[in-house]
């Protein structure tokens, strides 16, 4: 049994999501397929993040991972601020009670209108090119409110381990850190609120040596390059890449270690070359993705040629990472179950698939799970991140899914 499964509770051999059992959670929510997030997993998980992290190191979420406004809401009594990379995501965390002053707008390619909308709101506007610069200055003359601008910068360094590279040689992310002195003279002669640096190197990373390394070298360069800035750096944004394991092959990220080195800079590296800088971790899919479950029904059992087939009415349209078609390399198997028989023993290989007409739409290969037929419910775990707004809901016109905080 694998640590995402055992994470959720059990009523009377069914799974149970936030004290409910998921036979009746379909029965409230009304139909299937759907996906659930536990707010006591959530709140556990920021529990153990919040106990290694040093008291003035801040807690951001970062909204992309899952921007529902029900999780939206819950998390902001647990989290010291909010970043956003749309409009639309600054919308909603603006509902929140989070303050403005405590939410990141970063993401390549911002329009104007969004610009607009960051400075307006008075958020930190987390400038990506030159060319954002420019737009945040007349942003700034548009609306007579000087924009709270923070660099992102690509390192000159790249984080081993990381699943996706966001930072070290060509990006689409932030301004070279070799031209961000240049970019730091323009901001001064825009008049512009200088705030800090940005730097995001990697994503789902399980290495924590590999993490500790990249918030080190980022507080470095970020103490070199203030050297350059028309003001105190106030705000550095260290980034996350914190990963979760997606297999049986996965181990489980070791938070201890990153703790320690996070505390050896607020004592030393920080105050030397950040005097006046609020530190910020910024994490996602760490928070919430082992919190979150998606069931679909199966809606019809079949073999071809020796193998077995559980067909369900979800599918890689809702959960595309679970599909291995979301940029792994190579598939594996995410963690699944038969929900409402959490506990049955095996009886023998099945392939789970969805509803979609193509073989693209694979959900469990020769997973191993206890006899189950049509009514029987699935339950696709590690689904709390990346799952519905990362998936192509509107692939071959099938219902979308609800989603439910319980």
């Amino acid at each position: 049994m694998t640590a995402a499964i055992g994470a959720f509770e059990r009523m009377d051999g069914r799974l149970a999501v936030g004290g409910i059992d998921v036979e009746r959670l379909a029965a409230r929510v009304g139909s299937t397929p759907f996906f659930a997030y536990d707010r006591a997993l959530v709140t556990q998980r920021v529990a153990e993040v919040r106990a290694v992290l040093p008291e003035r190191v801040h807690l951001h979420y970062a909204v992309k991972a899952n921007p529902m406004p029900a999780l939206l809401q819950h998390l902001s009594g647990l989290v010291d601020g909010f970043d956003v990379a749309s409009g639309i995501e600054l919308r909603n965390a603006l509902d929140t009670p989070t303050p403005a002053s405590r939410i990141g707008f970063a993401g390549p390619g911002k329009s104007e209108a969004e610009v607009c909308q960051a400075v307006a709101s008075g958020v930190v506007l987390e400038v990506e090119s030159e060319r954002e610069l420019v737009v945040a200055r007349d942003a700034s003359v548009a609306t007579g409110i000087a924009a709270r601008v923070a660099l992102r910068v690509n390192p000159d360094f790249t984080v081993r381990g990381s699943g996706m590279r966001l930072g070290g040689g060509p990006q689409q992310f932030g301004i070279d850190s070799e031209r961000v002195p240049t970019a730091l003279a323009t901001l001064s002669d825009y008049g512009l609120d200088f705030q800090g640096f940005h730097m995001f190197a990697g994503s789902q990373n399980l290495r924590h040596a590999d993490i500790c390394e990249a918030q080190r070298r980022t507080v470095e360069l970020a103490g070199r390059l203030g050297d350059a800035a028309p003001g105190p750096v106030r705000y550095l944004n260290l980034g996350g890449g914190f990963g979760i394991p997606y297999t049986d092959r996965d181990q489980p990220l070791d938070l201890g270690p990153i703790g320690e080195n996070l505390h050896e800079l607020m004592a030393g590296a920080v105050p030397k070359l950040l005097p006046q800088a609020q530190i910020v971790v910024e994490l996602g899919r760490y928070l919430v993705g082992e919190a979150g479950v998606y069931i679909t029904r199966v809606v019809d059992r079949k073999s071809s040629r020796c193998k077995t087939f559980l067909v369900v009415d979800g599918g890689m349209h809702h959960q595309l990472a679970a599909s291995g078609n979301f940029g792994q390399v190579i598939r594996r198997n995410f963690p699944i179950a038969v929900a409402n028989r959490i506990d049955a023993e095996p009886a023998g290989p099945v392939t789970v698939v969805g509803c979609l007409c193509t073989p693209l739409d694979l959900l469990g290969d020769n997973v191993e799970l206890p006899k189950a037929g049509i009514g029987d419910l699935i339950a696709l775990f590690q689904a709390g991140a990346y799952g519905l707004t990362a998936s192509p809901t509107a692939f071959l016109s099938h219902p979308a899914p609800l989603e439910v905080v319980v």
